[in-house]
């Protein structure tokens, strides 16, 4: 059974926003006491955050499809719908986040650092919202608007200073396990080990961690073996250790060529020529492994290694290869430039960007492209004639009909609001009539004009009396 994966591709959804409320207020002797619509709750993000107790992406190999909560509409009495509950996912340290065409979106290194990977709907304004001095009593509210979702890949790089490389049943797993408290798999056939394997390892003042990575063999960094799958885990490392069989059963094999064959796959694989190298000659406490150390260790010293021999059964020369690591550990650590906080940069939007483009396309079809055009299109509640001409008033301040009219546009012609696969699409009539305004001003309620009994009297009598004073004024007695 599969218990450790370092890629995955999620489905991630974030919550829709909830719909606002159109409402009007009503209690005894008050039938029309104004909009008392709430606001709709904006939907929950889904957010990865880095955990360092998680060590592998199976989780969401058994469960890709992750969704946040949506919002709640809003209600009557001015209240406002619930927000959605932001859906948090832990993901080991290392994580690195790639879209669907392999581009980097996030790389996920350090307890606690997030990335929002969808973010949730807004929530629709309610009619109380939308009231001011010209709209007194909407007739409706904005829709909620959907949240954001897609397919993202999640690649696990491991976070370790130190990476043993070498063949299957080079004794890699055996190091590790006499260097740190780390217990792989450990058996006398190749391939033993599966997944990569951490240990953590103290020498002096200097902790740091060292990684086993499954055996490459010739063609890894073309996709043979199981190397490309884990050859990702000695990106982030800061030196390489090259464990070299002394003792091989194999004849045709030697530790010479072993270790050309790994670096011409580190070569192919590419970015970790900067990487110092150690060579370590394993498993010297056989005789003829001891022999064979003994032969080489001149050729690899004059190719600029430093080389150490060492015993995994034995346990000798443990210890000089613990403090070399460190060392070199500690120089890449105190090179590494400090971080610095991150800059925050404000670029203002120029003084004559209207935030939208008019573009006309090959079969005459305009389209409007820009954020807030969309974002209202998606508010729109496209059964309310009030609605629609709200719309139309709003695309007709932020100035799209003036735009249409200089791209050539004519009464009649296709207009597109929004990208190809999802877009609403009218045909453009200059005024942009709705069927709302034959009701009078959009959004107005002609009921809250409608006169008293006693101050319709007032004004009778008011009448009355001018048009007595005019009589008497036109009247001449000669």
């Amino acid at each position: 059974m599969t218990t450790f994966v370092d890629r995955v591709e999620l489905h991630v959804a974030a919550g829709n926003g909830g719909h606002g409320c159109a409402s009007v207020h009503r209690e005894k002797f008050k039938p029309l006491g104004g909009p008392d619509g709430g606001n709709g709750g904006r939907g929950g993000d889904v957010i990865l955050t880095v955990d360092q107790s998680v060590t592998t992406l199976l989780d969401y190999h058994h469960s890709p499809h992750r969704k946040a909560t949506n919002g709640k509409p809003g209600e009557g009495g001015n209240r406002s719908g619930k927000d959605g509950q932001d859906l948090v996912l832990p993901v080991p340290d290392g994580t690195v986040v790639l879209d669907g065409n392999g581009e980097v979106l996030a790389d996920l290194v350090g307890q606690g650092t997030t990335y929002v990977a969808a973010e949730g709907g807004r929530g629709g304004l309610g009619n109380a919202a939308l009231a001011s001095a010209r709209r007194k009593a909407p007739g409706f509210a904005l829709l909620g608007e959907p949240g954001r979702s897609g397919d993202i890949v999640l690649e696990l790089k491991t976070v370790a200073d130190v990476a043993l490389v070498g063949y299957p049943s080079a004794g890699k797993s055996s190091l590790i396990s006499v260097l740190s408290a780390a217990k792989p798999k450990i058996a006398d056939y190749p391939f033993t080990t599966l997944v990569p394997n951490l240990g953590v390892v103290t020498a002096g003042a200097t902790v740091y961690t060292i990684a086993d990575v499954p055996g490459l063999i010739p063609g890894a960094s073309q996709g043979r073996g199981l190397g490309l799958e884990f050859l990702r885990h000695v990106e982030r490392c800061s030196v390489l250790v090259h464990v070299l069989d002394t003792a091989t059963l194999e004849s045709e094999r030697d530790p010479l060529t072993d270790l050309d064959v790994i670096e011409e796959e580190l070569k192919q694989y590419g970015g970790l020529d900067d990487r110092p190298r150690i060579v370590v000659l394993n498993k010297i406490d056989i005789p003829d492994g001891k022999d064979l150390a003994d032969m080489i260790r001149s050729d690899l010293e004059e190719r600029g290694y430093r080389v150490l021999e060492v015993s995994a059964v034995a346990r000798t020369g443990l210890k000089e290869l613990s403090f070399a690591l460190a060392e070199i550990v500690a120089a890449a650590r105190a090179a590494k430039p400090q971080e610095e906080a991150t800059r925050i940069v404000i670029r203002p939007k120029a003084v004559d960007d209207a935030g939208f483009t008019v573009t006309q396309e090959e079969d005459g079809l305009f389209r409007v492209r820009g954020e807030k055009p969309e974002r209202w299109v998606r508010q729109t509640d496209f059964n309310n004639d009030e609605a629609v001409g709200y719309l139309a008033d709003r695309l007709s301040r932020l100035g799209v009909e003036e735009q249409l009219m200089k791209a050539g546009a004519r009464a009649g012609d296709g207009v597109a609001i929004g990208p190809e696969d999802n877009a609403v699409v009218f045909d453009w009539e200059p005024t942009m009539m709705s069927g709302a305004e034959m009701l009078g001003r959009r959004g107005e309620d002609h009921r809250f004009e409608a006169p008293r009994p006693a101050a319709q009297r007032r004004k009778d009598r008011e009448a009355e009396r001018d048009e007595a004073e005019r009589e008497f004024d036109d009247f001449d007695p000669f």
